[in-house]
């Protein structure tokens, strides 16, 4: 189930209830809880470019900043009383540069009163886990919280909704004749809901249409529920 939750032609975000929560997709790649104040935010990567620097591939600066800034954005918007990290703050050691750090530490200390918490994923188990000075707890999947278990890889649970990253999900619009458009999106079926990437320079990967599969996309400032494949298309997916 789920409607846009603003009243323009490209709202910048949707409803969505599952597990029987009120759920807000957002289009800044992020996941609403309003009756907990949490923020959902998956695959962040926080300093890859740095790492891919420091393999001497030539990649443009500024990502570490552009990603704090846009968290900024969604914290002064909705003020959260916590942030759960589904999962790959850090992108490699190689991203724990001083500049790097600093720059987290000075964005930590703008939201001293936030709870956060972080749920490991495979990138951490690489980078390590974040400095104790950013006060950010730190634990293994599934992570429960209320209906959900906070997860970084997808998977089941036998009692809980999962809310998962790691994948980077993409979708792709067809317009007419063979232009195409991929864009990241959130992709929900019973049980189990995908977010996008929040990182800049992530990439992501094609979800194909499944049976009982939906697609929220993200772009321009917006997010939108994708149409529903036909049954005749969901059986053949």
């Amino acid at each position: 189930m789920s409607r846009a939750a603003s009243s323009s032609s490209l709202p910048d975000a949707c409803e969505a209830v599952w597990a029987g929560e009120r759920l807000h997709l957002l289009a800044g790649r992020a996941l609403w809880w309003p009756a907990r104040r949490t923020l959902f935010v998956a695959d962040l990567h926080l300093g890859k470019a740095a790492a891919y620097r420091a393999l001497g591939q030539p990649v443009p600066g500024g990502t570490t900043q552009q990603n704090l800034a846009r968290l900024d954005a969604l914290i002064a918007a909705r003020a959260p009383q916590a942030i759960v990290f589904l999962g790959d703050f850090l992108h490699a050691p190689e991203a724990r540069t001083p500049a790097l750090l600093q720059a987290a530490l000075a964005w930590r200390s703008r939201h001293a009163g936030i709870a956060m918490t972080l749920v490991r994923g495979n990138h951490d188990s690489r980078a390590g886990d974040p400095p104790p000075a950013l006060d950010i707890a730190v634990v293994d999947e599934p992570h429960l919280l209320g209906p959900f278990a906070c997860c970084h890889h997808p998977q089941r649970h036998a009692t809980h909704f999962v809310l998962a990253g790691h994948l980077h999900p993409v979708c792709s619009l067809q317009g007419r004749g063979r232009d195409s458009l991929r864009l990241p999106c959130f992709v929900s079926e019973p049980g189990l809901a995908l977010l996008p990437a929040f990182g800049e320079f992530t990439g992501g990967a094609s979800m194909p249409a499944a049976p009982g599969r939906r697609f929220h996309a993200v772009g321009g400032g917006g997010v939108w529920a994708l149409p529903a494949p036909a049954p005749a298309q969901e059986a053949a997916a």
